[in-house]
């Protein structure tokens, strides 16, 4: 008796069907999200305000669930710090929605003190490490510590379009990602569904 070949895609075993059978819609999805990002990156500006407009009402809307989570729980403990999170959730969102412009600069600030300070400790611990493979790692922080000093020595004018670009790329990629897996799906053999 021969062993058996584990299948191609042992891991998604019955979810490939589906994936397969609605391969049209996935492609549609990635192509939206592509034509998104296109978008996104032409009007930088436009998609920051978008996104910090958007934020607010998450924040807000999570501000709002987390008040009444709170008044319905009230003797459950931690009302302090639920009471807190809903206060916090609910100015920050406010503030957002008044204010996108500012609400851009600030995150921008944040995302270049992050971006730098990644960059430096991802250097510094694959040094000291040094894993397989680590030339790369080395080459990730330091791009990553570029971009932060980049979008630092940019800022507050990068504020004003940075997010925009980075929902920009990501869209891209996550679009043309979800092309590649719609035409992998539907190019699968039978036998593997």
């Amino acid at each position: 008796m021969q062993p058996t070949t584990p299948t191609p895609w042992p891991v998604f075993t019955g979810g490939w069907h589906e994936y397969r059978r609605n391969w049209g819609w996935f492609l549609a999805l990635g192509l939206i999200s592509i034509i998104l990002g296109l978008i996104a990156l032409v009007d930088s500006v436009a998609a920051t305000i978008v996104s910090m407009i958007f934020f607010g009402w998450v924040l807000l809307f999570a501000g709002i669930v987390e008040a009444v989570y709170t008044f319905r729980h009230w003797h459950s403990g931690h009302v302090f710090l639920h009471s807190l999170n809903a206060v916090l959730s609910i100015v920050v969102g406010l503030m957002l929605l008044g204010y996108p412009l500012a609400g851009a600069l600030v995150m921008t600030l944040l995302l270049a003190a992050y971006f730098t300070v990644a960059g430096i400790f991802r250097i510094i611990a694959v040094l000291s490490l040094r894993p397989p493979q680590w030339g790369w790692a080395v080459v990730s922080g330091i791009i990553t510590l570029i971009l932060g000093i980049l979008v630092w020595a940019q800022w507050p004018v990068s504020g004003l379009w940075i997010i925009g670009l980075f929902i920009g790329i990501h869209l891209i990629f996550a679009g043309w990602t979800e092309v590649m897996l719609a035409f992998a799906a539907r190019t699968l053999p039978a036998e593997t569904v």
